[in-house]
């Protein structure tokens, strides 16, 4: 039997101030036994310079620090905000949601992907984990 499903592939979830409430509607429009499943950015990487070489390779930043991300044009208007969540963040907001974690995957640099790709390259891509990919399900009962 097909349940039904909820994804999003970095379209929602790290732009939303307020995530926690995008896993309650998520939860509210599952059928028992559905899944959620979505990508974000991974939350250790938030502690690295966004650079493809050496230096990207250093913490530079608290992993606790959830302040977000924000580029802004010439007048100061916000265009783009990213917002950081910690892994454990993450497992409580779906938790609380009433929703179970049923995986986390993080994807691997893949083998013969030699060209960098904005901050990331091969050399970082091989030591630490952009993405993470979190797949939950609404319970039966």
């Amino acid at each position: 039997m097909v349940s039904g499903g909820v994804l999003t592939a970095y379209g929602v979830v790290p732009f939303v101030a307020d995530s926690d409430v995008v896993m309650i509607e998520a939860a509210r429009v599952l059928r028992p036994g559905g899944r959620f499943v979505f990508s974000t950015t991974h939350p250790v990487r938030w502690a690295f310079a966004d650079d493809p070489g050496p230096e990207g390779l250093t913490a530079r930043n608290s992993y606790f620090d959830r302040t977000p991300y924000v580029e802004q044009d010439e007048s100061g208007r916000a265009t783009y905000v990213e917002h950081h969540r910690t892994l454990g963040d993450r497992v409580r907001e779906i938790a609380a949601a009433g929703l179970d974690l049923v995986d986390v995957v993080e994807p691997e640099w893949p083998d013969g992907h030699d060209e960098p790709w904005g901050g990331w390259s091969p050399l970082r891509g091989h030591l630490i984990p952009g993405t993470a990919v979190f797949v939950c399900r609404k319970p039966y009962t």
